[in-house]
């Protein structure tokens, strides 16, 4: 139920600030309100849905929110590219080289599968800090931007820019540079941020 749910939510099924009602729900998807509340309440968590004066709601979208989100999320990326210079064990390089190897072959008429495995490349640098509140952290927000769908990595150059970064970044963590893997993660997801705040301008009005 939560993966449906959350599916629909991120594909754009429920627009922006569409009104989640138990009863509907369970009927649209044959299942009783139990699963239906307990998936509110865990999309609630993520930050997909909050709560209004007349129930739960898909959560609205605004520029400050990306703001707030990348405050903490810059500098969280650049705690997790230092610690991984810094911890990193052999297999871990050889997860983060593979996905981004994976990630150098993605074509780029395929913004769903170049975003997924961008975010999987992140994962494994994340994952090779062996700091799990860094992780989970990270997760969360990473499901609050499900809700800005479109990918920044089809702003024009930005694909490659991007790929070169990576590259970069992941040379400085391979040498355990803790410095400069975090200066470059943190460049990295300014950029990000600023690309994301460009598309959302340039969005058609809700």
């Amino acid at each position: 139920m939560y993966d449906r749910l959350r599916g629909d939510i991120v594909d754009g099924t429920f627009e922006t600030g569409a009104q989640l009602v138990e009863l509907v729900l369970a009927e649209k998807y044959g299942t009783s309100r139990t699963p239906v509340r307990e998936a509110l309440r865990r999309l609630e968590q993520d930050g997909l849905v909050e709560r209004g004066d007349r129930g739960t709601r898909v959560r609205t979208r605004s520029p400050e929110e990306i703001l707030e989100i990348y405050e903490v999320r810059i500098p969280l990326e650049a705690t997790a590219a230092a610690t991984a210079a810094q911890r990193h064990s052999d297999f871990d390089m050889i997860r983060i080289r593979r996905a981004q190897a994976a990630m150098d072959n993605t074509p780029t008429d395929d913004p769903p599968a170049m975003a997924a495995n961008n975010r999987a490349v992140h994962e494994t640098i994340w994952a090779a800090s062996h700091n799990g509140t860094i992780v989970d952290l990270l997760t969360r927000l990473n499901n609050h931007l499900t809700r800005y769908p479109a990918t920044t990595l089809k702003a024009p150059g930005r694909w490659h820019e991007a790929l070169a970064e990576h590259h970069e970044l992941i040379d400085s963590i391979d040498q355990r540079d803790a410095t400069r893997a975090h200066d470059l993660a943190r460049d990295h997801m300014t950029k990000a941020r600023d690309l994301r705040l460009q598309i959302y301008r340039d969005e058609p009005a809700e």
